[in-house]
């Protein structure tokens, strides 16, 4: 019993982990800047007929988000189905994996840099623009195409979810972390003008985003390396025993 409650438990700050690490995704100086332009060709339209409202952009970006979501509740059953497989290695498996992190998170920092990193392998999606099966397959394709971008904050949701011996776990994980930078993109196709006026704000900030994107990544580094998730999963049941019944 007390495996499923420490599993229930554990699950809560990885999730919280993926959620925060899929909105500095959207944040990140390689998926922001090309939310305008994603938006207007997926609708048909030049970003100035999204500004002027020809045309609305929500539900194109529904099914951008359902493609990329797509990919990753795949990567996320896999590396579940990764997990269950080396069980026995899991301790050795979440050490190399927080090992790999942290290194991802000093090129963040800037303290090393990475090459492969600085690259994008953008897949194209074909002239497909306009149409709801067209956003599909752009989502789809980023999810594929931008994952040197997004790599080590996917990566890091990935080998959380390889932790667990759960066969939801990993799809769980993806789904919460595609929600994060799902989400946002959905609010920006919604409210496409004020959305704009705030990516423009936030641009002149996004080297201090990619240091945070850095810091995290090296934190759940330290946790995967140290065991420290399952040592928070304690305490959370200690500090709120009302967590045991979740399972």
């Amino acid at each position: 019993m007390l495996g499923i409650e420490l599993a229930d438990a554990a699950f809560l700050p990885a999730a919280t982990v993926a959620l925060l690490a899929g909105i500095l995704s959207f944040l990140s100086p390689c998926v922001l800047p090309i939310v305008p332009p994603y938006l207007a060709y997926m609708t048909g339209v030049g970003v100035g007929g999204l500004k002027s409202g020809e045309r609305s952009a929500v539900v194109p970006a529904l099914f951008f988000v359902l493609g990329l979501s797509t990919v990753f509740l795949l990567m996320g059953m896999a590396a579940s189905a990764f997990g269950r497989l080396f069980l026995q290695y899991q301790d050795w498996l979440a050490r190399g994996s927080g090992i790999v992190i942290v290194v991802m998170g000093l090129h963040f920092l800037r303290v090393i840099r990475i090459p492969f990193l600085d690259n994008e392998a953008r897949v194209d999606a074909g002239d497909k623009g306009g149409t709801s099966f067209g956003a599909y397959v752009l989502g789809l394709a980023f999810a594929f195409g931008w994952t040197p971008c997004i790599g080590p904050q996917l990566g890091m949701i990935l080998s959380l979810a390889a932790t667990g011996a759960e066969a939801g776990r990993g799809a769980a994980l993806l789904a919460v972390y595609a929600l994060g930078l799902g989400i946002p993109f959905l609010l920006s196709a919604i409210f496409i003008n004020r959305a704009m006026g705030l990516m423009n704000r936030i641009k002149p900030h996004l080297k201090l985003i990619e240091r945070v994107m850095g810091a995290l990544l090296i934190a759940v580094g330290i946790a995967l390396v140290t065991g420290a998730f399952p040592t928070f999963a304690y305490w959370l049941l200690e500090t709120f025993p009302w967590l045991a019944r979740l399972g």
